[in-house]
């Protein structure tokens, strides 16, 4: 246990917060920090064909140990922590044989992760969980998961014994901007399908997501003195608040599950001369989604048509698909995760997405790619908490999976 809790502290001390606001290509430089460490890493536990590109892709191979030829398989997942909260200083917390009361993350700011609001934790108790203290997030998002293939991959080499075909590994960065699988050369990558591990809780195994675009409303006012403003200024954050209220009031993240779509307003900027919302449009089901788009649309020309100029500008970029269109036609990959659960002892959560992940566009991009669980949970923030014996799940998984296609003659 204490060897994968080693490794997966060690990547999180290093700081790869992406940012969603630049263009370029890793987003943050400070990515490379990892990717050089991982390298690095990977070349010592003995894979092969190591590879770091100018995009701060890594791809690794662990050859097969068989004599006969079966599938390529593939292991992802990314390098880059969420930019929605502080990812600097990152200083984890280690709870054994939780107790299944409230942490006390941070004393000081009155910050606790309660099993009475935090209802998954209960599940945990007499496990170990590591958690922030207060001031950051965790980065189990995705570094549980590096953490996960890297420990899976070298129990492999470690254990010759147990029979695998070639496995190729990845790690990518900026998935948390949307961008993780943009410049990922699925050829090059060589696997006839591969996994995330970039799941929640354990035994999650989901080939369904979000179909996700983005958009960013822009509001032109005009400042005028407020003295002498009568019939002169226009005040952009009121039309702001307009817009936003034209938005049905109960379709957002916190008042939706399963299947539900929402719309997410995540940014606001405002002064009277100009105000900026940024907003993700998300829903499963396609006509939906693009409904949804148009109904986003129609609340800016309803407010023009009102105004009587065009004030309001609303940009809308799609971001992904659902995969499911993609895996089911080859649903045996994701039996084959199913099965591996199973024979772990692990009940599999076959579920859609509230969210997306590389696999998503790699599904698109001909590279199948169903998600399994990582072990995290309340991803993003400061009650962000990962059991370890989660993670341990998570490798074992790994494992059998390349046993069950080692099998597959």
């Amino acid at each position: 246990m204490q060897t994968i809790i080693n490794r997966f502290i060690k990547y999180i001390k290093i700081d790869t917060q992406s940012d969603p606001n630049n263009p370029e290509f890793p987003s943050t430089k400070k990515q490379w920090d990892l990717a050089h460490l991982l390298v690095e890493e990977l070349k010592e536990i003995g894979l092969e064909e190591v590879e770091l590109d100018n995009n701060c892709y890594i791809m690794a191979t662990l050859p097969s140990n068989l004599d006969y030829k079966v599938p390529t398989i593939g292991f992802i997942s990314h390098i880059d922590t969420s930019p929605d909260f502080n990812a600097t200083n990152i200083n984890p917390q280690i709870h054994k044989n939780y107790d299944g009361k409230d942490i006390i993350l941070n004393a000081e700011k009155n910050i606790i992760l309660s099993p009475n609001y935090f209802e998954d934790l209960k599940q945990y108790k007499g496990q170990t969980i590591i958690t922030t203290d207060g001031t950051t997030l965790l980065s189990a998002d995705d570094k549980a998961g590096i953490t996960e293939i890297v420990t899976a991959m070298e129990y492999l080499i470690q254990h010759p014994e147990i029979k695998h075909g070639k496995i190729r590994i990845a790690f990518t960065p900026d998935e948390e901007v949307g961008k993780g699988a943009h410049l990922f050369d699925v050829e090059k990558f060589g696997a006839e399908w591969a996994y995330t591990m970039d799941g929640s809780q354990i035994g999650e195994l989901e080939y369904e997501n979000f179909n996700a675009a983005g958009a960013k409303v822009t509001i032109n006012g005009k400042i005028v003195h407020p003295g002498y403003a009568k019939g002169k200024m226009i005040n952009s954050m009121l039309i702001a608040n307009e817009f936003i209220s034209g938005l049905p009031k109960n379709e957002i993240p916190q008042e939706t599950s399963g299947y539900e779509g929402f719309f997410h307003l995540h940014t606001l900027n405002g002064e009277v001369e100009k105000t900026t919302l940024e907003y993700i449009i998300r829903d499963h089901d396609m006509n939906k989604f693009n409904n949804r788009k148009e109904q986003f649309q129609q609340v800016a020309n309803d407010l023009n048509k009102k105004l009587g100029s065009d004030l309001v500008l609303v940009e809308i970029k799609d971001q992904y698909y659902n995969m499911r269109e993609k895996v089911e036609p080859v649903m045996h990959i994701v039996d084959i995760a199913e099965e591996a659960m199973k024979q772990l002892g692990i009940k599999p959560l076959i579920k859609a997405i509230r969210g997306g992940t590389d696999g998503s566009q790699l599904s698109y991009k001909g590279l199948p790619c169903p998600n399994i669980f990582a072990g995290g949970h309340n991803f993003h923030g400061k009650y962000e908490y990962l059991p370890v014996e989660s993670m341990e799940k998570a490798v074992a998984v790994i494992v059998k999976i390349a046993e069950l296609v080692a099998e597959r003659k």
